[in-house]
Formats: C-alpha cells, structure tokens, sequence
C-alpha cells in the first residue's frame, strides 16, 4: 500500500522562511459545516483501507464535508509530496518516495468499493521522474478501467514541463476528461506558481485537442489573489483559443499564514457574471462560485457536460 504522509511533521518546511500575511476573516458565504455524517467515514475508511491520499485532504478542500458524504473522493497519487512549493498550495513539498507499484489497483479497488460512476484522479508534480509520472497515471486509468469499465475517469495533471511525449502518454490511455488547471493570471505567475510557465499550461490544453479532439478538456483558476477582472477575461480568452470545454472559477483560500494572503473575496454575483460571460465565450460548461473546486461536483458536470456538446452538435 501506499505509505500515509506522515502529519506530525511540519507540512511546509520550505515556507518556513516566508514572512507571515495577513489572514483575511471569512464572509458567510464561505462558511462550510464539519464533515460528522456517517457516510464521510464510510468513505474516509475506504481511503483509509487501501492506504491512499486524496486531495480533499491534502489540499484541506473546503468541500471535503458534502463530497465525502456522497462517496465522492478524489484520489491523489504518487504520494503525497511534491516537487514544488507554490505559494497557494497546502500539499507538503519536498523529496517524494519512489512510486508505490501496486498504487493503481489499489485506486481501481477503492472505486470499484464505493461504486463511483464518475472519478478523479490527480497527483502531486514529480519533477523528478522523467515522464513526470505519465505512466503511472495511465496504469490507473487501465486498472480503473479493467475493474469498472462503466466508470468515466477525469485526470487533473501536472504541467510535464520539460516531459517530453509525457503528454501523449496520458491522453492515449483515454482519460474521458483531461484537466490542468492554470490556476491563476500570467501576471500572477511569479508569485503564486514560480515552477510553472503559464503558456506551457495553455500550449498543454491544446494538445489534448490536438491528439484528440474528441476529448473533454478542463481548466479553472482561483480569484481573490489580486487579479483583475480584465486578467480572469484575457485568462478565458486564451483557455477558448486553446479550445478549453469546461472552465471552473473559485475563491482562493489561504490554508496558512506562511502561504500567499487572499486580496478579497470574490461575491457572489461577481462570480455569477464570470458565468455569464465565459459561456458567451463559448465554454460548452462553467462552474462559477465561492466553494467551486476542480473536482466539486465533477460526476455532475461531467453530464452536463456531454449533454451540452450533444446540443451543440445539433444546434441547439
């Protein structure tokens, strides 16, 4: 099984150095209740049972309480430890272990056991493979497949900077929907996600495309990190000319005082007319709103999803 991360260690030594920000008090809209149901156990042991990580707890997903309840987990694989400390994340960066062999049955298991229709499956970035961890992740989606072959699988990736044919790896092991966040404006790049190069990003989106067009691609950012509202639209712009399908938009919220402040928090009627506006961009989908999460709701959008594309096709 795949080895726990070991949370009586400091999560971020590598941000022990950062001057402390201010920690802006949360609107109610915000406000999430605590995850007491017994279902979140149920799905918290099966997590548990088959030793993997999950980014609902990693990243400390606002989310956790209403998705776990449901038996909507996303699984996180190649460990829990990253090669890179951006400034928004609250996934513990240092040296990963080397990848556990038997991690995709282990994944294809657990969903098999809370019977997941749709799932996510995203990682930590391993710069320090030489395919990123491509591979792994299209073992998963094989092991997945070979125990539920009715399940859809949407992957949230890293970047691969620097990969090359990591890419093509993933997208032929026919994911349903490929998702890679941008995460935040260009302008922004520097501080909030210094290893990555925000037209990669977009270059990597649309190759998805071009390998296979018939592939759903996704993207979201985070708003509140000091953006302006003309940056999150040149940001949707540049997602439709890479013929992006399905845009997500959330507040970014600060895990820690040692990570990047929040500037304002995001209304919601402003993130209302974001909706508006991307879909007369010509997004097929977008999920616009204060708690919204790459993997929120993603079995849902997922038919929405396909639904909307089908209207297109007939003009609807």
């Amino acid at each position: 099984m795949v080895t726990l991360i070991d949370n009586t260690r400091p999560r971020h030594p590598e941000k022990a150095n950062r001057p402390d920000t201010p920690v802006l008090r949360k609107p109610d809209w915000i406000r999430v209740k605590a995850p007491v149901s017994k279902e979140y156990e149920a799905t918290r042991s099966v997590v548990r049972e088959h030793g993997l990580n999950t980014v609902c707890e990693e990243a400390g997903c606002p989310n956790i309480g209403e998705c776990w309840t449901q038996r909507h987990a996303t699984m996180m694989i190649m460990g829990a430890i990253c090669t890179r400390a951006c400034s928004f994340c609250n996934v513990a960066t240092g040296k990963p272990l080397p990848l556990a062999v038997n991690e995709p049955e282990n994944v294809a298991a657990a969903v098999e056991k809370l019977g997941l229709k749709h799932v996510v499956v995203t990682s930590v970035d391993r710069d320090d493979l030489d395919d990123g961890g491509a591979a792994h992740f299209a073992a998963v989606i094989r092991a997945i497949r070979a125990r539920r072959p009715a399940t859809t699988i949407e992957v949230l990736t890293p970047d691969f900077l620097r990969k090359p044919g990591a890419l093509e790896i993933v997208v032929e092991a026919r994911p349903d929907v490929f998702n890679h966040n941008i995460e935040t404006v260009p302008g922004l790049y520097l501080e909030i996600r210094p290893g990555a190069r925000y037209f990669h990003s977009l270059r990597l989106l649309q190759r998805v495309k071009e390998i296979d067009p018939t592939m759903f691609t996704k993207s979201g950012i985070m708003v509140g990190l000091g953006e302006t509202r003309e940056e999150v639209l040149q940001v949707m712009d540049d997602m439709r000319s890479a013929d992006v399908d399905f845009l997500t938009i959330g507040q970014y919220l600060q895990p820690t005082r040692k990570h990047a402040e929040v500037k304002t928090f995001v209304t919601p009627d402003e993130f209302k007319a974001f909706e508006t506006t991307a879909l007369a961009k010509g997004f097929l989908i977008v999920s616009s709103s204060p708690l919204t999460r790459s993997s929120y709701h993603a079995d849902e959008d997922f038919a929405r999803m396909k639904a909307a594309r089908l209207e297109a096709s007939r003009g609807v």
